[in-house]
């Protein structure tokens, strides 16, 4: 399932020294696709032997010199995707009902010699539809998602130093503070450089980084001047399905805005989170803590989230229950002048599902689900949820922090309930086809603040890629 499954994936990649090693003895597996796909090791394809015959395999691993120091690995990603919205944001009029299409491909190529190598993967991102105009996760046309280079040094006792610079997607953890943005039309990349030390089960990255803002026209998304981004963040490995992460992030931003007001932000955010899978239960358990100053006040803020399931292997569809509960703080009083808003600071595009109007600010929220194996690759996910705001001193926002209804309009507490039916068919190791159904019910806080008519939504996709 791509809930758990992209939670284990994400937190193998950052424990291993590449994406997929075989294990002494076993026998060879292509690599995970990844979403940053730099991540996928294709380099085992230069023994004949671990070829499975695949059609994409020629494209994987082309070898450049008779040695076979160098080689190249190429593939790409097409999507095609339809959203149709009504009464988008609960009927509020800077969101009108449309129905869009959003189109990209994103093919690259990652080119290997020695212990050096450069990755290149340009966007191509264009929407038709979107009212009243497309937005920066809508459409950049045509221009450079990821470009850079790294060298890895040996540095004896098993170490490795990987040093890497340029523009880069980012995906740490389960992405619920720094995540791709893969989800929206196009995605969320870095400027910045990157040192990734391993050893063993051991893996940290240290980093300062600046998102790159998208902007209309081809060829001329640029580094944001006004924020930045920089931390270590530590994983530690036990086995390979199991755990744990302890991380540091700094961030700043000159033109920061929350229900409070606007003014320059400098937080620090300190993180554990503990994940994985031990016979038929997985789990993934995260908490945050955040400090700084915001327009010279002090900023004290909180997260806790978890998600607990169990897949019933012997069960007819082998269902697979999750349930997710998240506790996200909101500021207590907007006239003291101090700031309790936790901040997502670059959460991954479609947070709590396919529709997602309200993002991880100020919120509680239970999620119930269940994923079904219908069988011949197709699969069925039902979910609901349930969203209060967890202090009536503050609003609701949307999953990248812009705030959506001040919270000084009503003391109600409750935001409202969602459901959501997904279904996919891996048509082949290539092809993916999936559509949803999505319902968003107002609570009280929404009709005492604006409109509050049930958001309907119905998203259809084919994603192909190798």
């Amino acid at each position: 399932m791509r809930g758990v499954g992209g939670v284990i994936a994400a937190a193998t990649l950052l424990c291993a020294p590449s994406a997929v090693r075989a294990q002494a003895g076993e026998a060879w597996k292509p690599p995970t696709l990844t979403t940053e796909r730099y991540n996928e090791d294709w380099s085992t394809l230069a023994d004949p032997a671990n070829s499975r015959g695949r059609w994409t395999e020629r494209f994987k691993y082309i070898p450049l010199d008779a040695d076979e120091t160098a080689y190249l690995t190429t593939g790409v990603e097409v999507r095609l995707r339809q959203e149709s919205y009504d009464d988008n944001l609960w009927g509020s009029a800077e969101a009108p009902d449309d129905g869009y299409l959003w189109t990209r491909a994103l093919p690259y190529a990652d080119l290997h010699v020695g212990k050096a190598r450069a990755f290149v993967q340009p966007i191509i991102a264009y929407a038709a539809g979107v009212r009243p105009s497309a937005g920066p996760i809508d459409q950049t046309r045509v221009d450079l998602l990821q470009g850079f280079a790294d060298i890895e040094a040996d540095l004896g006792s098993g170490a490795t130093l990987r040093l890497r610079a340029g523009r880069e997607l980012i995906g740490l953890g389960s992405e619920r503070l720094v995540g791709t943005r893969y989800g929206p039309n196009v995605p969320l990349a870095f400027d910045g450089g990157r040192a990734i030390l391993h050893r063993g089960r051991a893996t940290l990255n240290l980093f300062y980084v600046r998102p790159v803002e998208a902007q209309a026209g081809s060829f001329d998304d640029r580094t944001s001047d006004r924020r930045a981004l920089w931390g270590g963040y530590a994983t530690y490995g036990l086995g390979t399905a199991q755990g744990f992460d302890l991380y540091y992030l700094g961030y700043r931003n000159d033109r920061a805005n929350f229900d409070q007001g606007q003014g320059r932000e400098l937080r620090h955010t300190l993180g554990l989170r503990a994940f994985g899978t031990k016979q038929d239960w997985h789990w993934n358990l995260e908490g945050v803590y955040q400090f700084g100053r915001f327009a010279g006040a002090p900023i004290r803020a909180w997260s806790v989230a978890t998600e607990v399931g169990r897949q019933f292997a012997d069960a007819p569809f082998a269902p697979d229950v999750t349930v997710r509960m998240n506790i996200v703080s909101g500021d207590h009083d907007p006239a003291d002048g101090h700031l309790q808003t936790f901040n997502a600071l670059f959460p991954k595009g479609k947070y709590f599902g396919e529709l997602s109007p309200v993002g991880p600010y100020n919120i509680v929220n239970i999620h119930p689900g269940v994923a079904l194996d219908l069988g011949r690759g197709v699969e069925l996910g039902l979910v609901g949820i349930f969203y209060w705001r967890e202090s009536r001193g503050d609003g609701v926002y949307d999953v990248p922090g812009q705030l959506l209804r001040s919270g000084r309009g009503s003391t109600a507490r409750f935001i409202g309930k969602q459901a959501e039916a997904s279904l996919s068919w891996q048509a082949s190791p290539e092809l993916e086809l999936s559509g949803s159904v999505s319902l968003f019910a107002p609570g009280a806080f929404i009709r005492d603040t604006g409109p509050a008519r049930t958001i309907r939504m119905l998203g259809l996709e084919a994603n192909y890629r190798f």
